[in-house]
This record gives structure tokens, sequence and C-alpha cells, in this order.
């Protein structure tokens, strides 16, 4: 019988043998009855609880195939986030409030998840304009993984001067006097961008248990259930995964991980996989919390990065016989494994050690993948699919589809990646974002990629033979995803016996114009039968979260994922009656007060309050 009813919805359940429905059933985490309400309704018992869903769209959980939340998490409340804010002027003045209530020493931080074409004014700010707004406030602002820019107390605050070499693989903007402007360059790679980042103060740890929560909790309210969590750098194993198993540990966890290991230092992989081999055997863990093998670095050799303002790397000579001894042993001790390849000439040389290794020890049905793949060819598709492996894929191209189309032109972008070849060519594909750094977190603005086949810059880049539908996009983030983590048999469809993983949307994503499909959010979320997110009506249902920590922290104010937030804002409260702008009104390009809390339930709105603005709305 049922602990969890909702009825009186539109299900999508992505299950080809009743693609429809109107009410399910939970019990025990699990879905047992998916179908008609009269059908369904007979699992209720007196002690069922009864959701009205009330018409909406209900869908399966989303399942981000390649994200970094564990990393992320540790510094969510740390960082403010320009993810979908749709003008510099509006970014800016998020930066300033932000400056403002900082408290020496720690940081404002940008880090990711933004592209300077998503901006009207199609342009970063100035090292001026940050020096302007923050002359005493360490400011770094990352930019995808091409560059970083640094005000000057971000300087001081680092040590870089005159004297400070260029580091291997990076690029320090200096004057005519030589002294370092604050621009941070990638050349060819972003370890730069990485080491600097990691000289800010860090959270205590049990602030960076709050945060890695609101981080959750962020996810659950774009309908994210599951991830798997690709590693990252200086991200050490086990000591930098003791925030998250406390997490479990305390049934604190309301998004699904299962995470890879990712090789640290140059030189060590082999050693380090061998000392992971021994602590952890392959899929270990539980369904909330379980490690999901090797990769994305493998050996770092073999990275690619994929700074598309920057010629293509050359692998290193040496990268072959480093990969076959990491791969040999991983495929020895059944780890699973992926890795960061970018562009067709990596992942040829890639798939050569492979299929070398698969003849002396076969693969034999381990799950394994390529991660990002942009320009793979078909023969090397076709190559992935005789080892039997997969392709995550993500929504960089939404974020630098503008660079790539500068440097290789605009019929290369028609098939980066080249996703309608590789299901049709019977590929397992994964849909993810890569995030927080590289794209947004947001998986809705990677549907939108996937079924417009165009940047958030609005550049179109893929034609009919390119672009999804939207099943099957959703598919891909769902169902698709679930094969990257061994759980395609539990996870993705809604269907009796899969995990009772759900969304309930603010709107249809089947209906809505395409690009209205960016501001999709999740009302009432569930996680193995449990509401973890809930907002309007359903947000009673939900558990209260603490209030991020420190009180100072940009999630208190600004939340996370803007979106159209702040035009909405202005549009709602012009519509209210009785509101009035005031020509004292000192917010550039205000002209509307700011509500009391975002109208999608996420984090308050005061900000434009705080630079001065005059209106009022109550």
């Amino acid at each position: 019988m049922a602990d969890l009813i909702v009825r009186n919805a539109h299900i999508t359940t992505l299950d080809r043998d009743h693609p429809e429905a109107r009410a399910l059933a939970v019990a025990n985490g699990a879905l047992v009855a998916v179908g008609d309400e009269a059908s369904v309704m007979q699992h209720a018992t007196p002690g069922t609880r009864i959701i009205d869903a009330g018409g909406r769209r209900l869908v399966p959980g989303l399942n981000d195939s390649h994200i970094h939340l564990i990393r992320g998490g540790l510094n969510y409340n740390l960082e403010l986030r320009w993810d979908g804010v749709r003008t510099l002027a509006d970014a800016m003045a998020l930066l300033k409030a932000q400056v403002a209530r900082t408290p020496a020493p720690q940081w404002v931080r940008v880090v990711g998840g933004f592209t300077e074409h998503q901006f009207a004014e199609k342009r970063l700010p100035t090292l001026q304009e940050l020096n302007e707004a923050a002359p005493e406030t360490p400011v770094f602002i990352l930019h995808l993984y091409d560059r970083a820019l640094l005000n000057r107390a971000a300087l001081r605050a680092v040590g870089y001067g005159k004297d400070t070499p260029d580091p291997p693989g990076g690029q320090l903007e200096r004057d005519k006097a030589g002294n370092p402007t604050g621009l941070l360059l990638a050349r060819p790679n972003a370890l730069i961008l990485y080491a600097t980042l990691a000289m800010g103060p860090k959270l205590p740890p049990e602030y960076q248990l709050n945060s890695t929560r609101h981080f959750m909790r962020e996810l659950n309210r774009l309908g994210v259930t599951s991830v798997i969590d690709a590693g990252g750098g200086f991200q050490n194993y086990p000591e930098d995964y003791d925030i998250i198993q406390k997490l479990h540990a305390a049934g604190e966890l309301t998004v699904r991980i299962a995470y890879n290991l990712f090789t640290q230092k140059k030189g060590g992989e082999l050693a380090d996989f061998e000392r992971w081999s021994r602590l952890l055997t392959p899929r270990q863990g539980d369904d909330m919390l379980r490690h999901n093998g090797a990769g994305e670095m493998l050996v770092f050799s073999a990275a690619d990065f994929e700074d598309f303002r920057e010629p293509r790397p050359e692998l290193p000579k040496g990268m072959e016989g480093e990969l076959e001894d990491v791969v040999r042993l991983l495929a020895s001790n059944r780890w699973p494994f992926r890795i960061h390849a970018t562009y067709d000439e990596s992942i040829s040389r890639v798939l050569d050690v492979y299929e070398k290794v698969n003849r002396e020890v076969p693969f034999d049905g381990l799950h394994w993948l390529i991660d990002h793949a942009e320009t793979i060819s078909a023969r090397n598709i076709d190559r992935i699919r005789a080892l039997q492996g997969g392709i995550a894929i993500q929504h960089r191209m939404a974020y630098q589809g503008e660079y790539f189309a500068e440097r290789y032109g605009a019929k290369a972008l028609a098939h980066t990646p080249p996703v309608r070849r590789m299901l049709d060519a019977g590929v397992p594909v994964g849909a993810g974002t890569d995030a927080t750094r590289v794209a947004s977190y947001n998986p809705w603005v990677s549907l939108y990629w996937l079924v417009s086949g165009r940047t958030v810059g609005g550049l179109p880049m893929y034609g009919d033979d390119n672009r999804l539908e939207r099943e099957e996009a959703l598919r891909l983030w769902t169902h698709g995803s679930a094969w990257f983590s061994h759980e395609q048999d539990r996870k993705g469809l809604l269907k009796p016996g899969h995990h009772a993983d759900f969304a309930l949307l603010s709107s249809d994503f089947f209906s809505v114009p395409e690009e209205a499909i960016k501001d999709i959010t999740s009302v009432l979320t569930v996680v193995g039968g449990r509401v973890v997110h809930g907002t309007g009506d359903f947000g009673p249902l939900a558990p209260v979260l603490p209030g991020p920590m420190p009180d100072w922290s940009p999630v208190s104010h600004f939340g996370g994922y803007q979106g159209g937030t702040l035009a909405q804002a202005s549009r709602e409260l012009a519509s209210t009656p009785g509101h009035t702008h005031k020509a004292s009104c000192r917010v550039p390009g205000h002209g509307h007060a700011a509500p009391r809390a975002r109208p999608d339930g996420g984090g308050l709105f005061s900000f434009w309050g705080e630079l001065g603005c005059a209106c009022h709305a109550f």
C-alpha cells in the first residue's frame, strides 16, 4: 500500500509501454503503481499522503551525467552566481551589493556558469569597472575556463606582482611596466585559474555542510534528483569527500550521487588508482551515495582542454603508454571509467589504447565513457559502440558556440557535438552540464540547447539533423544518464519498481515556447518518495532548510540561478495595484521596486533597495 500518491497530473513516464499516466503511488521509496487515477487510488490507505498536482506536468527526476556537485557544494555559499543574468548592468548590480556586505578578508567570487554572450551588452566587465566597484574587497571572476578577472585587491591578496613569473600553461597579462593587470589567461590549460581560485579563503567544515545542502536544494528546485560527480581539480580523495559522507550518514542528501575519482598529480596517476582500488570496490555504496569508478581525469597527458579561443592542443607522444597502464589496472579491477576528451584527434588516440587493452583484458560490458566529444567523428562513434562504451554530452557549446564558430566556422559548428549521429549509431548517451564552472548547472538550459540548437546568446548552431525532439532530450536527461552509473534498471523511468524520483514542473516542458524552456523550475521535487523541494502551494510539504552560512553569503540575498527573475519581478511589480516608481530611484535600468521574495521561491531579492532604490510596491 502507498505512502504517497500524486494524482491529477499529466505524467510523462518515458516508459515506452505506458508513456502517459494521471497518477502514481509510492511505497518504501519505489513506485508501486503508475496509471489512471482509479487504479492508483486503490493503493491508498487512511495514512497515505495524497497530493493533488493541479493538472501540472510531472516528469522523471532529472539526472546530470556530468557535474561537479561535491566540489561545487563546498563553495556554493561563497559564490555569487551570474548564471542566467541577462544584462551586464544587472550582473554588476549584484556584484556591487555583494561587495558592500562581504567582510574582510573574504572575496567576492563569480565562479563560472555564465558567458559574456548571455548579456545584452555582449561583453565582460572591464578591469576598471571591477576596481571602481570594489576598491578594497578582492573580486575574482572566472569566465568559462579561458580567463579570470581579478581586481587590484585580489591581485594583492594572491601576491601577484611584477616579479611573478607566468606559470606553465598560463599567462598573466601585464601593463607596459610589467605589472599584472588582473587578467589571467588559460594558454593552453586552466591550471592558472584553478590555482589562483584555490588561494581564496575557504569555509569551515560546519559551513561547508550547510553550503552543500543549499546547493543540493538549488538542484532540487530545478528538478534534479540524481547526479554523477566527475571529480575535479583540487578535489582529493578521501579528504574532500568527508563533507558529503557526513551528510549521507546524517540522512541529509537530497540528491543521489554517484562519484568518480579524479587523479590529482601529474606523474602519480597510476599510483593514485592503485591506492584507491585498495580502498574501494567497484560501485561501493548505496542508492544515495555510491562510488562510480575513475575519471574524468585518467592521466594528465590525455587531457585536451576545450578553450576554443585557443588552437587545439596536441597530446604529448608519451600519452599512450601512461594511459594504457591506468586503463589496464581499471579494467582488471572492473572499475568503470570515463575520460575528458574534447577533440576527435584526441579521441582517436584514446580509443587506440582502449582497443589494445580490451584485447588483453576484455572490457566485457564494463560501463566506460567518453566525456564531452564535441568534434567526434562518425568513425570514432562506431569504435565506441564496438567497445560497448557510452558518450556523456554537456551543453558547453551553448556557452562557447560563438568562439567555436569564429575559429572553425559555422559548418563545423553544426554537428558539435553530433548528438543525433550518436543516437542513430546506438551508443548510450547521457546529458549533463559540466557545472559549476564551465557552464551553468541549470538542466533546463541544457534541454533548451538540445531542442533549439541555439547558444544562450541566441546564435543558431544546429539544423534539424542535429536537434532533438523534446521527449528525446528529456530521455537523455533521465533514463539515458542512468546507464552511466549502472542504474538503468531502476532509474529514469516512471514505472513500478523504479526509484520514486520525480519533478512537478512550473510550466509544461512539452508545450511552452522554446525560449521559455530555460525558465522552467520544479514546484515539487521528490527523491525516493520523500519531498525534498516545494514552492507555492507545495512549499509546506518540503522540509525547512537552515539559512545559508555565513549570513553574508550571496545565497542569502540572490539565490542561485537567476534566469528571468529580475525582469519577471519588475513586470509583476509594474502591474501591482498601488505600485509607484519614484524618480529618485538610483538603480541603473531598474524602473521598479524589488520584490520581497523571488517569484520562483528561490533566494531573497533585497539588493535593489540596498543600492538606493526609492520605489515602493506595498
